[in-house]
Parts: C-alpha cells; sequence; structure tokens
C-alpha cells in the first residue's frame, strides 16, 4: 500500500516520522513523503538528534538510527508537493507531530487542510500523532463547516505534558516547547462536539516510552479508521496499530 506523510521543510520529530516509516516500510508498503514544495529535502528537529538540554530529552537512540535510514532513503530526497497530490492514490495518511517553530509551515498550512480532508473524505486510514493531531482539528469537512474530528474520539499530547516540557526548559530555551499560545489539547478538544466523552488523556506518564519491543507505557486512541498517539513514547505502538488498520482495509 501507498501511504502519504507531509512533514514540514524542517523541525518535525526524529521519533513520530522515522519509526512509523520504518515499521511500515519493513512490512512491504511504500510512504511517500510530501513537503510544501516538491523535491525538498526535509530535516528534523536538530535538537531532538542532539538532546534538548545537556544531551537530555531528545529522542532515543533506535528512533535515531531509523533516521539516518530515512535521510539515506530514495523517498527522502524526492517529495512530492502538498498542493500536487491526488489523495486517492494513497491507501493511508500519516501526520506526524514535532513542536519546534519550523512545524508552523507544517500545521499552519491552509493549503495542506485542504488535502487532508480530501482524504478523510475517502474513510481509508488516517494516523496522526502529537501535534499532528492539529492538522486534522484544523482541517474543515466542507459539508459541515466543523473540524473532521467532531465527531471522532481522539487523543493528542497532553496539556501536562506541553507545560511540563515548556517549564522545565524555559529557562534556557525560551518558547521552544510552545509552538502556539494555545496549548494542542485546549485546540483540539475545541474541535470536537463534546470533548468530556470524545477526549482521552491516556495514562499519565512523562518519561517513560513504549519500545520496539514493549507496549506497556505506550497509548493509542481507535475510532473506526482514525488513529491517535500522544507523544514519540507512543511512536511504536502507534506504528503497529496503524498496520493493522491498513491490513483490515486491504
Amino acid at each position: 500500500m501507498r501511504v502519504l506523510m507531509p512533514v514540514p521543510d524542517r523541525d518535525f520529530d526524529v521519533t513520530e516520522v522515522a519509526v512509523p516509516w520504518r515499521l511500515l516500510t519493513d512490512a512491504g508498503h511504500e510512504v511517500v513523503l510530501a513537503t510544501e514544495r516538491a523535491g525538498t529535502r526535509p530535516a528534523a528537529d536538530p535538537r531532538l538528534l542532539t538532546g534538548v538540554l545537556f544531551g537530555q530529552l531528545g529522542a532515543e537512540d533506535e528512533p535515531k538510527r531509523c533516521y539516518e535510514q530515512l535521510t539515506a532513503a530514495p523517498e527522502f530526497h524526492a517529495t512530492v508537493g502538498w498542493a500536487d497530490v491526488d489523495v486517492t492514490e494513497y491507501d493511508g495518511l500519516l501526520l506526524p507531530g514535532g513542536h519546534a517553530p519550523g512545524m508552523r509551515q507544517y500545521l499552519g498550512s491552509a493549503e495542506l487542510r485542504t488535502q487532508v480532508a480530501r482524504f478523510w473524505a475517502l474513510k481509508r486510514p488516517v494516523g496522526a500523532i502529537c501535534h499532528g493531531v492539529l492538522v486534522l482539528a484544523r482541517a474543515q469537512d466542507p459539508a459541515t463547516g466543523r473540524s473532521v474530528l467532531a465527531g471522532h474520539r481522539t487523543t493528542c499530547l497532553p496539556k501536562y505534558m506541553e507545560r511540563t516540557a515548556y517549564l522545565t526548559t524555559a529557562w534556557r530555551l525560551g518558547r521552544y516547547y510552545r509552538t502556539y499560545p494555545a496549548y494542542v489539547e485546549d485546540e483540539v478538544r475545541a474541535a470536537l462536539g463534546d470533548p468530556a466523552a470524545q477526549f482521552e488523556r491516556g495514562p499519565r506518564v512523562l518519561t517513560r516510552r513504549g519500545t520496539a519491543g514493549d507496549d506497556t507505557h505506550a497509548f493509542v486512541v481507535e475510532d473506526g479508521t482514525y488513529l491517535s498517539a500522544r507523544w514519540p513514547g507512543d511512536a511504536y505502538l502507534f506504528g503497529r496499530r496503524y498496520l493493522d488498520l491498513l491490513r483490515r482495509t486491504d
């Protein structure tokens, strides 16, 4: 199957892009990366590769190895343009996250939101993780004028995680962890018809992550053909559950 993965030119999350890419390609699927302009060679948030603060808080070693493999793959150098995509040619859509300033190109693109809404209407598998859920929250169903998420259960980056990361690092990095004035959770909740019933925060975690071999500390929400996750610590479970969605719709 062909899965479309839009990304910004820079600052996407290493783990949330590279881990699903690795799992999907290992399973025999094709992942097509899309940037605003075709042929752009994108780049992950460099702090996540070297360590956000004193060498800590970055991506784990295994996701970083996956990212190295991705940057050497042909699809990393042959991105398609957001506006040029014919969404009907894809079997799935994956929306990764990231929080650094370069993500605003992707999270704030009306052009991308239009394409995402078109794909959503096809009722094919859509996965979104962390800030990637914002793209869906902001994408409008043309028939109703409401968010495509209005009637669905979802998770996203929880407010307590975003606030903790910001307060821990603001003395050195300023608003690096605050992509927008509003918290991701608040904006996603505002897009839902019944936030109390539809939004799922998941177990409270701050440092423990799911891994390639252990999903104990990971969490995702599945609602029909839509799958969402909270942060990089969910990426392996997110990738595996997304594979299950593709298999069920094959």
